[in-house]
């Protein structure tokens, strides 16, 4: 969606429906940080005033959302911002579950954004954030995990 777009209501970026949760994953590379990634080739903002200066030195980062109420037609604003002092270096069950679901996306597609994933890694963490599992989907996650393990080191040793 385009920035101008964020603020549309006749512009749709998603639908989520009622009593449904949604995990989005980032990787934030902070400011001044030595890891380096390559960048597309976009314009610059050529009016951004770039500062080093952290205006907000409490601040992570901010979230903004929007939604709409389930007959609205006006959209209502959330935005939400995440203090160093709230952020934790551990993750959450639910977090690195999610993680694991996705680094598996990604060996799948052999996705070039895969890093360092592989089927034992996604194990570990999904075993590690199992949890109380009460419908068994996260058991059964494992379980295809395991079942896509088996058949990478079968076709690769066919080859």
């Amino acid at each position: 969606m385009k920035d101008e777009d964020f603020k549309n209501d006749k512009k749709d970026a998603g639908d989520l429906g009622a009593g449904h949760h949604v995990t989005a994953l980032y990787e934030i590379i902070p400011t001044g940080s030595s890891v380096t990634i390559e960048q597309p080739d976009v314009d610059s903002l050529r009016y951004q005033v770039t500062q080093t200066n952290n205006h907000y030195p409490d601040e992570l980062l901010t979230i903004k959302m929007r939604y709409k109420e389930p007959k609205g037609i006006k959209s209502k604003s959330i935005t939400h911002r995440v203090t160093w002092e709230s952020y934790s270096t551990e993750p959450s069950e639910r977090f690195e579950f999610s993680a694991a679901v996705a680094a598996f996306g990604m060996l799948l597609r052999n996705s070039e954004f895969k890093g360092n994933a592989s089927y034992d890694k996604v194990l570990e963490m999904a075993r590690r954030s199992k949890g109380e599992d009460a419908s068994g989907y996260r058991a059964e996650f494992i379980n295809l995990v395991e079942m896509a393990k088996s058949l990478s080191v079968t076709s690769a040793s066919k080859e």
